[in-house]
């Protein structure tokens, strides 16, 4: 454990590229400018090294990218790891600030901005993310380039930081970052860290964050701007520069609450979706809520017994790691409760969820037709690059019966197998209540949210 303490304390100096703003009212465009502009952690790599991260890729796509134009290029390292490119640009990052130093600094939007049939959409989830692979590639350019590794290619040594591409295991990296921070923010590295229970996540969209008290899958944190700060609690940021970005991160949450969900984009039937809203009404919102004029949203945390998923997230989080944020700054010292001991997990607000998958809180569920079938859940699927399945709403895959053979660490990175520790796709079997006509009107009202 000393070992992840030793990776986490060797980092760069700090790069800041936007002085940092104040306001007496918290402001969603100031919120945007500072996530696309301002610095929070060391760099993660240089332009070099990202110009030939094609030249350590398997042959068939080093070929391809050998032969292609610089733009083609550029757009295929996108493709190949997930990295979405800023809407009305023509080749920026929208994941990374790029510093006048040509330095790339990871933000928020690498995992909360995504693509839904082509089209990156600010604040959905990101599908296509591949930052583990992404990071051992960095690592091996580095090391031809006779450049220092940075803290996430250190860190990558004893955290998986994604083991299939979609997903990453951003909650251990959060109970590692707070575990070594006192309340007052202060960093000790002789702080007990507690057994880490290495788990893939899927990114929550961001645009439902208004409609919650609390968040997280389970619930278990009142909703507040500090709270967001997690992530940038590396040694090199003591408490008192943690502390006056305080501000910057309240416009942060200001522009996440200020995302509405995306509309449907294709036709949709509203006579069976009419159908559909009557049984949605009667059948699931009294977890999921209600939408429409007058929404409403209980927030409604339902106990693993019932829900029957995978339960490793929740198990991931020790009651004494949820108890010391009880009596943490994130929480105001308890002013924003922590939930110590949450039953199950919040059953999340439905709006945009066509523009959401995948499914479940660990992304095992492609599309909603498959949320609606519990017993057609793939067992291991892979999704296409930009594909998006109109019939079954969400992720275009193929199936499969187990995960092909023989296969590259990396390859195997591009299937979700739900067998894997921690990425099962079984439980929330309500829908086992509707016959299959009732399902699809269901699967239709869902569309229109």
């Amino acid at each position: 454990m000393r070992t992840l303490c030793f990776i986490f304390s060797m980092l760069l100096p700090a790069t800041i590229a936007v002085s940092t703003l104040s306001a007496a009212e918290p402001s969603a465009e100031r919120g945007y400018q500072l996530l696309t502009g301002k610095t929070y952690l060391p760099p993660d790599f240089d332009q070099a090294v990202f110009d030939d991260l094609w030249k350590v890729w398997p042959e068939e796509q080093r070929k391809q990218a050998e032969s292609a134009t610089l733009a083609e290029r550029r757009q295929m390292i996108y493709d190949y790891y997930g990295i979405m490119q800023k809407p009305g640009s023509k080749s920026d990052p929208l994941g990374y600030v790029v510093t006048e130093e040509q330095k790339w600094v990871m933000n928020c939007f690498a995992c909360h901005s995504g693509k839904v049939d082509g089209k990156v959409i600010p604040g959905a989830p990101n599908s296509h993310i591949a930052l583990h692979t992404l990071t051992e590639d960095v690592s091996k350019i580095k090391l031809q380039q006779l450049k220092k590794l940075s803290h996430l290619d250190l860190a990558s040594v004893g955290i998986p930081l994604g083991t299939t591409h979609g997903t990453t295991n951003a909650v251990i990296f959060g109970v590692v970052l707070d575990s070594l921070r006192d309340g007052d923010m202060n960093f000790d590295k002789s702080r007990p860290i507690p057994e880490l229970l290495h788990h893939d996540m899927d990114p929550p969209p961001w645009w439902n964050v208004k409609r919650k008290q609390k968040i997280y899958s389970d619930a278990f944190m009142t909703k507040n701007h500090r709270v967001l700060m997690q992530f940038i609690l590396i040694p090199r940021n003591n408490a008192k520069q943690v502390k006056q970005w305080e501000a910057d991160f309240a416009d942060i949450l200001a522009y996440i609450e200020s995302l509405e969900p995306p509309r449907y984009k294709w036709p949709i039937d509203e006579q069976l979706a009419g159908k559909g809203r009557a049984l949605f009404d009667a059948h699931c919102a009294r977890c999921h809520g209600t939408y429409g004029d007058n929404p409403d949203y209980p927030e409604k945390i339902v106990p693993l017994a019932e829900l029957k998923t995978d339960p490793v997230r929740h198990k991931a989080l020790p009651p004494s790691y949820r108890a010391a944020l009880n009596q943490s700054w994130l929480s105001r010292y308890g002013k924003d409760p922590v939930l110590e001991d949450p039953a199950g997990y919040v059953a999340p607000p439905l709006n945009g969820i066509w523009a959401s998958a995948p499914y479940f809180h660990n992304g095992s569920v492609p599309t909603l037709w498959h949320v609606l079938h519990p017993e057609s859940r793939p067992l291991v699927w892979k999704r296409t690059v930009n594909g998006y399945d109109v019939n079954r709403v969400g992720l275009e895959i193929e199936s499969f019966p187990r995960l092909p053979a023989p296969l590259s660490t990396v390859e195997q990175r591009r299937y979700f197998d739900t067998t894997k520790f921690g990425k099962s796709a079984a439980g929330h079997n309500y829908p086992n209540e509707l016959d299959e006509a009732q399902k699809r009107a269901v699967l239709e009202y869902l569309k229109t949210l």
